[in-house]
């Protein structure tokens, strides 16, 4: 069944402000302060992506500029220890970086965010260049789809395939990205197939199945 499933590349950053593997640490400060964005890909050569360095991986140098780190400390945060006395990018960066490539998918772009517990993704072509970058919040874009886009995806992409028969009208209705379809149908096993389809259209919140079943045609002897 043809789809016009979204992917990376529809929704992410295209300019991207990213920092050498020598960047200093107050220049770090500077550029994510100036760009109001958290954390900054890290680049070498022709552009491609070695790490990322975050606000996360500078807040050692403030947790531990006071005192000397305690023996458990050491041992519970080696890490965060190092990273206290890093003065460049490539000593502060998370490395190798968690990248996406720009033709995948929402889905897969979020289930790394999410397992990763990162909030960001360079975006990368198959040599590790930088093309972009994608958000939590570019990834709910989707949801600013106008009810009436959804509607005419739901009847094009599921109702002209799934129902095609003559005789059955299926009613499709959007409201605040809730689909609901309405009617009789003669194959009750197309409902669930109906609901997986549409649950899986970028923008769709939720389905409310109002379909019911016609009941068989009485056969005449």
């Amino acid at each position: 069944m043809p789809r016009s499933a979204h992917i990376v590349s529809d929704v992410m950053t295209h300019t991207v402000v990213a920092v050498g593997r020598e960047a200093p640490f107050k220049e770090i400060v500077r550029t994510l302060e100036q760009w109001r964005v958290s954390a900054l890909p890290v680049l070498e050569g022709e552009g491609r992506v070695i790490g990322v360095v975050s606000e996360a991986d500078l807040l050692p140098k403030e947790e531990f500029h006071d005192s000397d780190p305690s023996r458990v400390e050491l041992l519970c945060d080696l890490p965060g220890v190092a990273k206290a006395g890093a003065v460049t990018a490539d000593e502060l960066m998370t490395s190798p970086a968690i990248t996406v490539h720009a033709n995948a998918t929402l889905a897969e772009a979020a289930r790394i965010m999410t397992h990763k517990r990162i909030k960001r993704l360079p975006v990368v072509d198959r040599e590790g260049r930088l093309e972009g970058i994608v958000s939590r919040a570019d990834l709910l874009k989707v949801f600013l789809r106008p009810d009436e886009e959804i509607e005419e995806e739901v009847r094009r992409e599921v109702v002209a395939h799934l129902f095609p028969a003559a005789g059955e009208t299926v009613g499709v209705s959007v409201n605040e990205g809730v689909v609901t379809l309405t009617g009789r149908v003669r194959e009750a096993v197309l409902i669930p197939a109906a609901a997986r389809l549409i649950r899986a259209i970028e923008g769709v919140v939720d389905f409310d199945n109002q379909l019911t079943t016609a009941p068989p045609a009485t056969q005449r002897h």
